[in-house]
């Protein structure tokens, strides 16, 4: 009977740690901590030109990451999605197109010096075009030219456009 405790025990204990490669883990076998945000920018701080940013991630209790090295230590980064932004705000780049988007100011802002010149020379396409840049700007479908994102605030009116691809599972609805 002695015996028989004492390889439960052991077994317990082999059974509450799991070793796996941290970058293997799924959804809910870790826990990330939330990235300090940039108060000027509304994204993470450490977000880069590509949308990527790292943070640090602890695995769950029992379980012991191995990175492919055997450290066996439970933290390890991950990369989140974030938006990256060179300093483009979205409410001056409409305000700009609506109040001087004739002279083609908006346009200039955002890094279109041709587009902008083209539209102060016609005064704005005969203000069709100044109509257009409002609400392509308006939509987000015209952003900076460098191609980062516009600066808006974190629960701003941001627009993120969903991909679908073979890989996309689409839950069948009742009334389908």
């Amino acid at each position: 009977m002695l015996a028989f405790a004492f390889l439960l025990s052991v077994a317990a204990n082999c059974a509450a740690l799991y070793e796996a490669n941290c970058s293997t883990l799924l959804m809910g076998q870790y826990s990330c901590a939330a990235p300090e945000i940039d108060p000027a920018t509304q994204q993470p701080k450490t977000c880069g030109p590509d949308n990527q940013a790292r943070v640090v991630c602890t695995a769950a209790d029992g379980i012991v990451c191995k990175n492919g090295t055997g450290t066996g230590r439970d933290t390890f980064e991950r990369a989140i999605a974030c938006r990256y932004t060179n300093g483009y705000s979205f409410e001056t780049a409409l305000l700009l197109s609506v109040f001087l988007g004739m002279f083609g100011v908006d346009r200039f802002y955002l890094g279109y010096p041709a587009i902008g010149l083209a539209k102060f020379c016609t005064l704005g396409f005969m203000f069709l075009g100044q109509l257009v840049d409002i609400i392509l700007i308006s939509m987000q479908v015209v952003g900076p030219a460098d191609g980062s994102h516009y600066v808006i605030s974190y629960f701003g009116p941001c627009l993120r456009f969903l991909g679908v691809d073979n890989d996309t599972f689409v839950l069948p609805q009742d009334d389908w």
